[in-house]
Order: structure tokens, then C-alpha cells, then sequence
């Protein structure tokens, strides 16, 4: 697994090399700023070798690195416009020292323009680069962006330039993955490790292409400081995967029963009953109101339909709980909620099922946590269910607003599953897994094609039928949301982003699963 390291990691990290191993501030600059030089000069293969480099570049450590590396441009022959914000007096130490380099330079070096900030006009020195580098603030930043980097972000942003953000987006909280205001980066290379805010939230939608920049130090003379947070990368997913016995039969290969769908909702029972086979589960039974059992029957080959009596009401009810009691006890997993409806009735069978807490394993989605909105489930014993929302139903089960959570999800998630004793599978772009011992562990695949109905159904049905599988929890989520995601991306090639569908999605899981298989060495 791929660590991340917040703010404070990074300056444990910074404050230990510098201080208990002598290597003074400027080298560690230097080294990040040859880094994001290189990677820079990557992304302008195709322009000409003497096209115009621009820097923003603020007072603190990461305008240094803009200073530092605008002056492996010009060394190189490019030309270079550095538009700095403040004055050499307000600079620190390190910005100040390569600052002073450049403006030695400028005297005779003709490719380099420097101007000092004074209002938004300047910014239109910047007309005709082919790049962009943002060295403004970095990764200290909290709350909202201020003047006049609001304004400065706002404008670059509307520039037809290629975009690169040292460290990080000006504007983004490395730890929270929020900006009201941010630097939209085409890349962005990230110095010494990756910091989490990158890879969900706004960060997920303006860092563009991430790239890791060495500032010199090997991790291994890292002091030995525990992050809680992760990215899920392919070997984790490989050694997460169920292996299965020669003598394996139907029954010990996993038993998923899924009790979902409604005479309105049909198609998700569906698709959460056949998804678990998909994944290697050897038994999926699915309940499912009598009346209306032809809308499913005839799309169940390999899965067993155990009907319960609704009376034409096309929904579950309390009283069909004590027919579903001995299959309940049957299976190593329960799937409960994609599309069971949200009436009153089926809210209290939903609360009546949880409370008897019969299931051995359960992977609680979509309808089933409807009923456990506006803070209920505080009600009940959720101790090791898997809860599976959406990002709106997930605010619905805390009773806040949408945009409090984007501000702050690792620590909603967190707090949500430390009370609850529950796991957390927040579907989103990406998808984050909350554990309750407090490790996060964040999606690294998936695409926007997976924004369709029943693509969550069948992410419920993965990973109960991993969960049947696996006797440990945290693999089974880490396959499932991982092969899931990846399932979608590999239909992009045939179907692009608009056109595959949950069907499609789940027919390909064994596909994802084989490439996890044969692409790791």
C-alpha cells in the first residue's frame, strides 16, 4: 500500500533531515527543484526548445522552488517570465537565496523577464507561455484562498497554457482534499511524498497528472512515523484476492444471500445477486417479493430465488423476516438494500433485521441505509457491518449538508466509523474505505463512465461475494472496490467513459480480476 502523508508528516520529515541529518534546507530545495524540472520538461516534449516558461511564485519555500527551478529553464536555453508577489524582505531564507540568483542573472540574460506583482495586469506577461508553473503557497495552506491568490488562481486559470503545480495546487488542503479557490494543474509534482488531499475531493479534479519528486532522501532515513492514510495500489489487490482449494465445492466457495429489489425496483436485486458469482462466490440466493417474481426469474440462471409472501404489496415487511431467519443464518453474507424501496413498512423490517443481528457478515447499501437516516443508526449494534453510501447518503445517515462533508470527508468518515464500530465504503470519485481501527484507504482506479444507475449494486454484490471468500474484512473491501473500479476502466477502451453500462460492468469483473492476476509480477 502506498502511504500519504499529511502537513505534519511532511514537516516531521523536512524538520529530521535538515536537523538530525545536517542536510542543510537549500540542498533539499535544489534536489526538488531538479525534480520538477525534469518532470516538467516531459510534459513539454512537443514544444519548441526555446518556447516561454512562466512562474508564479510566492514568498515562502515553495516560491523558492519556483525561483530554483525557472533557473534550470533558463540554464537550458528556454525562456523564462517569473512574476513574484512580494517583496525580497518578506521572502524566507532559501526563496530569498535563489532569488537573488535569478536577479544576478537578469542582468545579462536576455531569455529572462522578471516582474514584481502589483496588480492583475501583470499577469498578462504570462500571454504566450507554453507552460505555467504555480509556485505561490504550497501545501501549508487551510480554509479559503485569499487575495490576492484568489484573483491570481481565477485568472491562470482561464490561460490556454500547459499547467504545472510545484508541491501542490495553490488553493488545495493537502489534508482535506478541499479548495474554495484552486490552481487547475495539468500536473502537478509533488515534493518527498504524496500528501492524500491529491487524490480526492477537488484534489482529484484539478491535480491532473500526479508525479513524485525526490527531495534527495530515501524514506528508509525517514523517522519512524505511522501514517494512517493509503493508496490502494494493484499488489495490494493481488494479495487480497481469495485463492480457492482443489476441494473446494459450491458451498464452501461462499454463500451470499441478497435480499434486495421491490416491484419498483427490480433490476438491482439483479444485478447485487449476480455480481457476487461474478467474483467467485459458489451459492448466491436471492429474496425477492413472490408477486412480482417474474421481473427477475427469468435473468436468474445461476442464482436461487427464494421468494417471500407480500401479499401483491411488491415489498418487504416484518413479518417476512421469520420465513428469512434460517437462510439469513445460512449465509457466510447478507447483501441488504439495492432496491428494496423506501417504504415505511420496509424501513421497519430493514431496523428489525439489524437489531436481531442473526447474519453472520452483512454489506448494508442503498435503501436499507435510507432507513437508517437522520442519525438512527446510532440506535443500533453495527459493529463490523459494511455500510456502502454515495456521498448524499451518506450525509443523510449524519444529518449534514453535502457541502460540510466535502470539506472535511477523512474526518467524517473517520468519526463515523469510530462511533459505529462499523466499516465505511464512501462511494465516490474515488471511492475511500474507513476502517474502524482508523486506517483509510483510498481508490486509485475508476472512471467517470461508472456515474450510471446499478454501478453501485454492483459494487454491493463484489463485495459480499469477496466477503464470503475472504475471512478477513479489510482484503475483501480492498479487492472489491478495486476490481470493481477496475472493471470499468478496462470497458473504456471498447465502450469510452459514455457508453458501457452496469451490466457491462459486471459481466467484466472476472476480466479485472484475471488482469490483477497476470499483470503483477
Amino acid at each position: 500500500m502506498i502511504p500519504l502523508f499529511s502537513t505534519k508528516l511532511i514537516r516531521k520529515v523536512d524538520e529530521y533531515a535538515i536537523r538530525t541529518l545536517k542536510v542543510p534546507s537549500i540542498v533539499l530545495m535544489e534536489n526538488a527543484s531538479l525534480e520538477v524540472f525534469k518532470y516538467a520538461v516531459e510534459e513539454l516534449k512537443s514544444a519548441a526548445k526555446d518556447c516561454r516558461v512562466g512562474f508564479i511564485c510566492g514568498k515562502g519555500n515553495n516560491g523558492g522552488d519556483g525561483f530554483a527551478v525557472a533557473r534550470h529553464f533558463l540554464n537550458r536555453g528556454y525562456k523564462v517570465t517569473i512574476i513574484y508577489l512580494f517583496g525580497e524582505s518578506e521572502m524566507t531564507i532559501d526563496a530569498k537565496i535563489n532569488f537573488t540568483i535569478l536577479k544576478n542573472l537578469s542582468s545579462a540574460e536576455k531569455n529572462l523577464k522578471i516582474v514584481r506583482f502589483t496588480s492583475l495586469r501583470d499577469l498578462n506577461e504570462l500571454d504566450g507561455c507554453e507552460m505555467i508553473c504555480d509556485a505561490m503557497l504550497g501545501s501549508g495552506i487551510q480554509g479559503e484562498l485569499k487575495e490576492p491568490y484568489k484573483s491570481i488562481v481565477n485568472k491562470v486559470n482561464n490561460l490556454k497554457s500547459i499547467k504545472l503545480a510545484i508541491d501542490i495546487p495553490t488553493g488545495l488542503d493537502a489534508d482535506k482534499g478541499f479548495a474554495s479557490s484552486v490552481f487547475h494543474s495539468d500536473v502537478t509534482v509533488t515534493l518527498g511524498e504524496l500528501k492524500p488531499g491529491l487524490f480526492f475531493g477537488d484534489g482529484y479534479t484539478f491535480t491532473g497528472k500526479i508525479r513524485k519528486g525526490s527531495i534527495g532522501i530515501s524514506s528508509s532515513f525517514y523517522p519512524k512515523e505511522k501514517t494512517t492514510e493509503f493508496l490502494i495500489d494493484a499488489k495490494d489487490v493481488l494479495s487480497s484476492l481469495p485463492e480457492r482449494a482443489k476441494s473446494v465445492h459450491k458451498y464452501s466457495a461462499g454463500k451470499v444471500l441478497t435480499i434486495a429489489g421491490s416491484g419498483k425496483y427490480p433490476g438491482a436485486a439483479v444485478l447485487t445477486a449476480k455480481s457476487s458469482l461474478k467474483c467467485g462466490a459458489g451459492a448466491s440466493n436471492l429474496c425477492f417479493p413472490k408477486s412480482v417474481r417474474n421481473l427477475v426469474h427469468k435473468n436468474l440462471a445461476e442464482v436461487v430465488l427464494q421468494e417471500y409472501q407480500d401479499e401483491h404489496n411488491e415489498f418487504l415487511r416484518k413479518n417476512n423476516l421469520k420465513d428469512l431467519s434460517e437462510k439469513i443464518k445460512w449465509a457466510d453474507v447478507v447483501a441488504l438494500g439495492p432496491g428494496l424501496g423506501r417504504e415505511e413498512e420496509t424501513q421497519s423490517a430493514v431496523i428489525q433485521l439489524l437489531k436481531e443481528r442473526k447474519f453472520r457478515k452483512i454489506v448494508i447499501d442503498a435503501d436499507a441505509l435510507f432507513a437508517l437516516s437522520s442519525k438512527k443508526y446510532k440506535k443500533l449494534n453495527l459493529k463490523d457491518c459494511i455500510l456502502t453510501p454515495h456521498h448524499g447518503e451518506f450525509c443523510s445517515l449524519l444529518g449534514i449538508h453535502l457541502d460540510d462533508l466535502h470539506k472535511d470527508i477523512l474526518n467524517y468518515g473517520r468519526k463515523f466509523v469510530k462511533q459505529s464500530g462499523s466499516y465505511l465504503v464512501l462511494k465516490g470519485a474515488p471511492t475511500i474505505i474507513f476502517l474502524p481501527s482508523g486506517k483509510v484507504m483510498i481508490n486509485s482506479v475508476g472512471n467517470p463512465g461508472m456515474a450510471k444507475f446499478g454501478t453501485g449494486d454492483v459494487l454491493t454484490g463484489v463485495i459480499a461475494g469477496f466477503l464470503s471468500q475472504v475471512k478477513d474484512t479489510e482484503k475483501a473491501l480492498i479487492a472489491g472496490v478495486y476490481v470493481h473500479s477496475l472493471a470499468a476502466d478496462l470497458l473504456v477502451e471498447k465502450y469510452t467513459e459514455l457508453g458501457f453500462t452496469a451490466t457491462d460492468l459486471m459481466n467484466n469483473i472476472p476480466s479485472a480480476i484475471r488482469y490483477v492476476r497476470i499483470s503483477i509480477v
